[in-house]
């Protein structure tokens, strides 16, 4: 088996904001450890496939950025795409990618350069796993994440009949649900909409052909040339272009401390805490202080007598939310003016 690693590193984090801006996004970010995101991802995965065999999915406008965070990557594993396109478009181009130079059985083991993992080992051993039996039973995989608590900030997987041992098919893909319906789906057993794929590059082109109007056309028109593809092709989520149309998926549990740290309040799950419950990040000092997530970039910040707030400090600005808050900075960047947003 010849594998590949891909990694996802698009879009901007908005809500990471005032940290995350689009020439400087989440994913090129020191959020959870002292490197940014995108460099603990590879650093993951560079034990399972050398830098010639990995390939970065980002935007045209940090393609630079990447290069300078990895080196060692071929300029050409860098894939630029001059617009959002989906996860489906850009996944696409990847296989199509690896096809030509490792053929249409190399496997291909996808992930997202944001996500936290508590246990990197184990991740490391479930991604084998999962590109093996993607391998052997020329299946899309996907890992769901056995949940650690009701989580109405994910999407879920519901397994549904077994194939060998804890492999299952998918019996359905379910959206972002409520509180209650998320409660209720941890009981029954469903799993975290983890992100992590693994298939034969060939296997996956083949069922693009089959079910994927969006993507196909484009992928005919366009022969070797990126930007023709992503000037043609149609937007859609791989989960929603693929997963949810074929009849080739199969889901096996992952249980290796992995989040996405989707928000700031997220940090306080992942990131080491002082003796008094606090998350933080660069010079930041914390008395009679319980439950706060601080990243202080550059700025010193002292904290007294407060609770489960959210400090984000840099030069020339700082944030302060609350835990619960920081969950919906939509609201807040809609209602800021641009000099304050944009500074």
């Amino acid at each position: 088996m010849i594998r590949w690693n891909v990694v996802l590193a698009g879009g901007v984090g908005s809500r990471f904001w005032p940290l995350s801006t689009p020439d400087r996004p989440k994913q090129l970010l020191p959020l959870v450890t002292e490197a940014p995101m995108l460099r603990d991802s590879l650093d993951r995965l560079r034990p399972s496939a050398p830098p010639e065999r990995t390939l970065v999915l980002t935007s045209a406008s940090l393609r630079e950025a990447v290069l300078a965070l990895e080196p060692d990557l071929p300029p050409a594993n860098v894939i630029a795409e001059p617009r959002p396109a989906g996860t489906c478009a850009a996944l696409a181009w990847a296989a199509r990618t690896i096809a030509a130079q490792s053929g249409p059985d190399a496997v291909m083991v996808c992930v997202h350069a944001d996500w936290a993992i508590g246990d990197v080992p184990g991740f490391r051993a479930t991604l084998d796993r999962a590109a093996q039996v993607a391998f052997d039973a020329h299946a899309l995989v996907t890992v769901g994440i056995v949940p650690a608590r009701p989580d109405p900030g994910f999407g879920y997987i519901q397994p549904g009949d077994a194939v060998r041992g804890d492999i299952r098919r998918v019996a359905r893909f379910a959206e972002k649900p409520d509180r209650a319906t998320a409660e209720r789906m941890v009981d029954e057993g469903y799993l975290w909409n983890s992100g992590i794929f693994a298939w034969r590059v060939g296997d996956l082109l083949g069922e693009i052909k089959a079910h994927t109007p969006e993507v196909q056309p484009a992928l005919d028109a366009a022969g070797d040339d990126l930007a023709r593809f992503f000037s043609g092709v149609q937007s859609v989520a791989i989960d929603v272009g693929v997963l949810e149309r074929s009849a080739r998926v199969l889901v096996m549990p992952g249980q290796f401390g992995w989040d996405d740290v989707g928000t700031w309040a997220a940090l306080h799950r992942v990131r080491a805490h002082d003796a008094q419950d606090n998350a933080m990040l660069g010079p930041a000092f914390a008395l009679h202080a319980t439950g706060n997530v601080v990243h202080a970039d550059q700025t010193q910040v002292v904290l007294y007598g407060v609770h489960d707030l959210v400090v984000v400090a840099r030069e020339g600005l700082v944030m302060v939310t609350t835990r619960e808050k920081a969950t919906d900075l939509k609201t807040l960047l809609d209602a800021l003016p641009p000099e304050i947003r944009n500074s």
